[in-house]
């Protein structure tokens, strides 16, 4: 019995710090782990199957992603943030999406559109099979790809600290059958707006896409919010 379960821990071990640190991840931008839970180092090693030194690395580079908040007496917690901090982060945010969405050049070259038809049929197939992480990562390449076409460097970077930012927020959309099929449908108008002259509203959709995750953090965060 005890050789079984020593050769089931170890089939299940993972001493690899970026595979802890992208489980952990994983687990928090996709909702598994809720707003303000704890996060305790043994729940962890448990949970992931690796060692205390493996956990705390991935607490120390998960707070560096602004995901995970680490307190004196309090422990390590996934970041919350209030109802005013959220509207305070997408405040910006859609304020620098408009801004780079109205410097796209339209109608945009054929290669861009043909980039980003390639990434929505990649991101289409990470839906299909479910592949959250594939989901996630396709997701943030397609809107790099887009962005990148405003011709302003400074303004993608700033665009894509605050896309880090506010990941806690909106990768649980990715999850969520309504928000993604939302999601593709507005990637393939974004596509065909490219196409046009209209970059107003081109600008409107691209605010207007990042609403849905914005009020379904809201709605999670309700009840702790109310009693915070």
């Amino acid at each position: 019995m005890s050789d079984t379960h020593t050769a089931e821990t170890m089939t299940v071990r993972r001493d690899d710090p970026d595979n802890v640190v992208a489980r952990l991840e994983e687990d928090i931008i996709f909702g598994r782990l809720a707003p303000g839970a704890r996060l305790t180092e043994d729940a962890l090693m448990s949970a992931y199957g690796t060692s205390r030194h493996f956990v705390r690395q991935a607490l120390v580079d998960a707070e560096r992603r602004g995901i995970v908040r680490r307190e004196k007496n309090v422990g390590a917690t996934v970041r919350f943030y209030s109802s005013e901090e959220v509207q305070q982060i997408y405040e910006v945010r859609e304020m620098l999406t408009r801004q780079a969405a109205l410097m796209i050049p339209l109608p945009a070259p054929p290669a861009l559109i043909d980039e980003l038809t390639a990434l929505q049929s990649q991101y289409c197939a990470k839906a299909d099979a479910q592949d959250l992480r594939g989901i996630h990562e396709t997701n943030d390449a397609f809107h790099l790809a887009l962005f990148g076409a405003c011709g302003n460097p400074y303004l993608v970077r700033s665009l894509q600290d605050y896309m880090n930012l506010t990941l806690p927020m909106r990768a649980k959309n990715l999850a969520d059958r309504d928000g993604l099929a939302q999601s593709r449908r507005q990637h393939e108008l974004m596509i065909e707006l490219l196409k046009g002259r209209d970059s107003w509203a081109l600008a409107q959709l691209c605010v207007d896409h990042m609403q849905f995750s914005k009020k379904d953090y809201l709605a999670r965060i309700g009840d702790e919010g109310a009693g915070r």
